[in-house]
């Protein structure tokens, strides 16, 4: 990907995601007064799922850019900048997976 484009894409999806993470923070500390049915009450509802799924594909895409750039500034051997990356890119995509699995098994 060109460096403009990746520029771009963190720069959306940081600002996508930075009221989803205010909401999301304010609704944790709501729910942490509550007990297992409140939480399973707001996952249960469909716009909150979503927008949690959003978050989490946002946050680990977001993520994702930024370790390439830092692996690209910052190592360079190019083997072990490949491996890195590549398991970046498999944590990116594994880690949101399951968490999205496992709401979507939950709730």
């Amino acid at each position: 990907m060109k460096a403009s484009r990746k520029w771009i894409f963190q720069r959306v999806s940081a600002l996508v995601a930075a009221p989803l993470i205010i909401w999301f923070l304010i609704s944790l500390i709501s729910l942490s007064t509550g007990d297992y049915s409140s939480v399973v009450n707001f996952f249960s509802k469909p716009l909150f799922l979503f927008l949690t799924i959003i978050l989490l594909i946002l946050g680990f895409f977001n993520a994702k850019i930024g370790l390439g750039e830092i692996f690209e500034d910052y190592i360079h051997d190019e083997k072990i900048k490949n491996v890195a990356n590549l398991l970046t890119f498999l944590m990116s995509i594994i880690i949101p997976s399951i968490t999205i699995i496992l709401l979507l098994y939950k709730f």
